[in-house]
């Protein structure tokens, strides 16, 4: 389903994200229109990043189905060692690589790719911080969490957010995934999980 109705939700003027705090704080980067992305609110972004707070610096950030940028470029304003932003649709992912580039931003990588078949391969490096916020109903978000966990792809204490449609059970989270935190805003419920080595 389209979710992209709440366009000027995202915090200032319509087709802007705007990073809300770190190097970067205040820069409102555009954003093309496009089917499903929805990005997610300033409120719900300052929730996600309290909750990270001593945990963003540093960072190696996988931003999963990327879309605006919004919450991987806020991670890396916010200090994150490095950061993957992976993004199926070419114009989005050119227009990250645009952000990237407006930023200086060279710690950053854009990887044009269907987000869960470039998962389904042996990691080629483990990421501590995983941002999930894929469109709503389309039964992307529990598979993308059984291949981050099955290929490889999460350090052993990783922490990942699960950003996905209110009604979505989570019967399928790995069961070494614990969760932290919780919030249910509107039709959406965003989570905060902490990996658990199964070693």
């Amino acid at each position: 389903m389209k979710q992209s109705s709440s366009r000027g939700s995202a915090g200032g003027p319509s087709g802007f994200v705007r990073i809300i705090s770190g190097k970067w704080r205040g820069k409102k980067l555009p954003v093309a229109d496009a089917a499903g992305l929805r990005p997610t609110t300033d409120r719900v972004k300052e929730t996600l990043f309290n909750w990270l707070m001593q945990d963003t610096a540093e960072s190696t950030v996988l931003d999963c189905f990327a879309g605006s940028g919004s919450l991987g470029l806020e991670a890396l304003s916010r200090y994150a060692a490095y950061l993957t932003l992976v993004e199926k649709a070419p114009a989005l992912a050119r227009q990250l690589q645009q952000h990237l580039k407006a930023l200086a931003a060279s710690n950053a990588e854009v990887v044009n790719a269907d987000c869960l078949q470039w998962l389904q391969r042996p990691a080629q490096r483990q990421y501590n911080l995983v941002l999930i916020d894929p469109p709503f109903r389309q039964g992307l978000a529990l598979p993308c969490c059984l291949a981050l966990e099955q290929q490889g792809w999460l350090t052993d204490s990783a922490l990942i957010y699960l950003e996905t449609e209110k009604e979505l059970a989570l019967g399928a989270i790995p069961a070494n995934w614990q969760l932290l935190k919780e919030k249910v805003a509107g039709q959406l419920a965003y989570r905060l999980f902490l990996r658990q080595s199964s070693r």
